[in-house]
């Protein structure tokens, strides 16, 4: 029993110190390699504990070797910008000027749901009110407000050809209006990527783009 407590404080000390050393970030603003290694690192000192027959510099060299790898890494990615994109991706702009780009959101698999919830989490409820919205590297979504954004939230009545009746019944409308709204333009339900109405009715159409 002895023996597995200093293991485990050794292990614990040798994480947090090779947690500290690769920088300090919350889990959600992680790069994919600092993720990768974190969860690598988290394993490796596992298995240094479940199993007291594994020499404990044998646990202890693997973690060791991986934030080594981190911070050349990183330090890589500071000198050679190429190298940094390739590692980590680069930020790619999917709404700009209140348009959202279908197709960066199909590469970067964000559905509608995906992109509401983000513009939510910076305090923005309709996509006219968006500048620019771009999508970092960690997956966040950094959000620019235009400056005359004002107003209630629109509810989002159809999300990628689907009729959100939950939404309707919360806007006091019906399909019928939502139907008869599309109908005027020449549209369908499963012809409409999104569609919002805010409490004065006005609606917000966005049409799938076809798919390349």
């Amino acid at each position: 029993m002895t023996i597995i407590l200093i293991r485990t404080l050794i292990l614990y000390a040798l994480v947090i110190f090779a947690v500290r050393l690769m920088g300090k970030r919350q889990i959600g603003e992680l790069q994919p390699s600092e993720l990768v290694v974190t969860i690598l690192i988290s394993n490796i000192a596992t298995f240094s504990l479940e199993d007291t027959d594994i020499p404990l510099l044998q646990g202890m060299l693997p973690v060791l070797a991986l934030v080594c790898f981190e911070v050349l890494s990183s330090w890589c990615s500071l000198r050679f910008p190429g190298f940094r994109r390739l590692v980590c991706g680069s930020p790619q702009v999917i709404i700009r000027d209140g348009v959202i780009d279908q197709q960066m959101l199909r590469k970067l698999r964000f559905s509608p749901d995906d992109l509401m919830a983000s513009l939510r989490t910076a305090g923005v409820f309709s996509m006219e009110d968006v500048q620019y919205a771009v999508a970092e590297t960690n997956g966040t979504v950094s959000v620019l407000q235009k400056a005359d954004a004002a107003g209630d939230p629109p509810r989002m009545l159809i999300a990628d050809g689907m009729l959100r009746e939950q939404a309707l019944h919360e806007a006091g409308l019906d399909r019928t209006y939502v139907e008869q709204t599309l109908r005027r333009k020449g549209l369908h339900i499963k012809d409409i990527f999104l569609m919002t109405a805010d409490a004065k009715k006005h609606c917000t159409i966005i049409r799938k783009e076809a798919q390349a």
